[in-house]
């Protein structure tokens, strides 16, 4: 039997195929998925994860297949997302998992949003499943138990994060595709990432804890790590990998 998850996005720039594969994945496994972002407004791509032709400046090796930008602007030229509802106006009660994807954005308005925080607590409190992929990691670092001394949710845990040596170097620009007045991007720049995210969470799990950060990882050989709630991805090349492990640990 499907369960009901809700799946927290950015608006300031989610990573198309760390959005469109897990989202594709759950709802074919028969899961009923409701998007949250921010502002309550359609996640719009980051506009590097929708260039084919693009490549990594730390990989050096092209991140985008045709399939998922393809799949990205079928999604949102059916209108699928546009039910989507703020993060303000979440109850996690009201579902049986929480999903949270990445993409340079979600240092912005997901990492630190104490609502996303609040989410994130109650899903762990209830023992419901906990997913993140990416930089979305950085959420549930700073997620605290106040059950454990305000350590984070994933205190002792086994987790990934985007490896360091793959962190953007110089000026980043967070430009979307398919802007609106409505839905616009955000007149930002910053030197690469906001934060460096492995070595946040390097210290979240603290000395019992783990963190896989391998800059070797691939599409080949993806990294998810599961440890009861949380499921978690290391970044763009594991998405698929990431939904097919949420399938099975909800399934079980």
């Amino acid at each position: 039997m499907g369960k009901k998850i809700l799946v927290i996005a950015s608006n300031y720039g989610v990573w198309a195929e760390e959005l469109v594969a897990p989202w594709d994945i759950l709802k074919n496994a028969g899961h009923d998925l409701q998007l949250a972002t921010y502002k309550g407004m359609v996640p719009l791509p980051a506009s590097l994860s929708m260039d084919t032709e693009w490549v990594d400046p730390q990989q050096g090796i092209k991140m985008n297949p045709q399939a998922i930008v393809d799949r990205m602007n079928e999604l949102l030229d059916t209108g699928e997302w546009d039910n989507v509802i703020k993060v303000h106006d979440a109850n996690m009660e009201d579902y049986d998992a929480l999903v949270i994807v990445g993409g340079a954005g979600s240092a912005v308005d997901v990492a630190g949003n104490m609502e996303v925080h609040d989410l994130i607590v109650n899903a762990y409190k209830s023992d419901k499943i906990v997913g993140a992929l990416c930089y979305a990691v950085g959420a549930l670092a700073f997620s605290r138990d106040p059950d454990n001394d305000m350590k984070s949710v994933i205190y002792g845990k086994n987790v990934t994060a985007h490896p360091h040596a793959w962190d953007f170097v110089g000026d980043h620009i967070y430009h979307v595709e398919r802007a609106t007045e409505e839905n616009p991007g955000m007149q930002l720049m910053t030197n690469g990432f906001l934060f460096p995210l492995q070595y946040m969470v390097e210290d979240a799990v603290g000395p019992d804890g783990s963190v896989a950060s391998d800059p070797t990882t691939s599409r080949e050989t993806p990294s998810v790590a599961w440890d009861f709630p949380f499921v978690t991805g290391l970044s763009v090349e594991s998405s698929s990998a990431f939904g097919n492990k949420l399938v099975e640990v909800l399934g079980d």
